[in-house]
């Protein structure tokens, strides 16, 4: 395992023993509201705290994007994409779909990934070149090759109202078309899931580099493909995403474009 990987999978762990560890207070524990929909709880940020210092004590250099924290600078050419506690709504009710999610960026390029389920003790590893991993484990994309057969995962642009109707619209003409969609709500999670086989597809509006990168990389590791919804790369960036494995990835993603586009123009008025 690459150094980088190994220190990632150690504060991935750590944030994920003290997540665990406060299911059992959640009635004490402090939540905040940060914007519609979001929420920010005591326990994102001590397990943020312990990831920021598993990281630091290593690479004190490195430039550090964190959802709570926010971005910190660097001298170094590497970047750590941290979300402690992806799907904090689920964990404040107890709802068990959450993870950890840790990246390393070296430039331009995810080099590095980690998420980590700790209630399922769920460890799902990849690095660029080497394959991605759960539990030690090489795992590949599924092989459904019919959208008809395929099960979908997704998650609602809750936060903003903006992108609602065009999701909505996503959402009618590809759950007629598939066998099932699902919405877990932890985005890190459903990435891995799509890495992992368990969903053959993803997608999803209006999220943020600390979901989706290292998610992204295990897609990619995996054998699948990553785009955003207008069929390039620009998914880390705009927050849509869709991923999929390469047979369902061309006609998910002519629906969606298809759809938005349909959307965009009754928007407008036009016919």
């Amino acid at each position: 395992m690459h150094p980088l990987l190994t220190i990632a999978v150690k504060a991935a762990r750590r944030a994920g023993h003290i997540i665990v560890r406060h299911l059992d207070r959640l009635d004490r524990i402090d939540v905040q509201t940060k914007s519609r929909n979001d929420f920010v709880s005591d326990v994102d940020r001590f397990a943020e705290d312990e990831i920021l210092q598993v990281i630091r004590a290593t690479y004190p250099d490195h430039s550090i994007l964190a959802e709570e924290s926010g971005r910190q600078r660097g001298t170094e050419d590497y970047e750590w994409i941290i979300d402690p506690l992806d799907g904090t709504t689920n964990f404040l009710h107890g709802h068990p779909q959450f993870s950890v999610s840790i990246a390393v960026r070296h430039r331009d390029h995810i080099e590095h990934g980690v998420v980590f389920d700790p209630l399922r003790n769920e460890l799902f590893t990849a690095s660029r070149g080497s394959g991605a991993h759960l539990n030690e484990r090489r795992i590949r994309v599924s092989r459904v090759h019919r959208l008809r057969d395929a099960l979908l995962g997704t998650g609602f642009p809750f936060k903003t109202l903006q992108h609602l109707d065009a999701w909505m619209a996503t959402f009618q003409s590809l759950l007629t078309r598939s066998s099932g969609i699902r919405r877990a709500g932890s985005a890190a999670l459903d990435l891995a899931y799509v890495a992992t086989g368990r969903f053959d597809g993803f997608w999803e509006m209006d999220l943020r580099e600390w979901d989706l990168a290292a998610g992204c990389l295990l897609v990619e590791e995996a054998g699948g493909l990553v785009g955003d919804l207008n069929g390039g790369q620009e998914h880390l960036a705009s927050g849509h995403i869709l991923a999929a494995n390469a047979a369902l990835f061309g006609d998910m993603l002519e629906i969606i474009r298809a759809r938005i586009e349909s959307q965009a123009r009754h928007t407008r008025g036009e016919t």
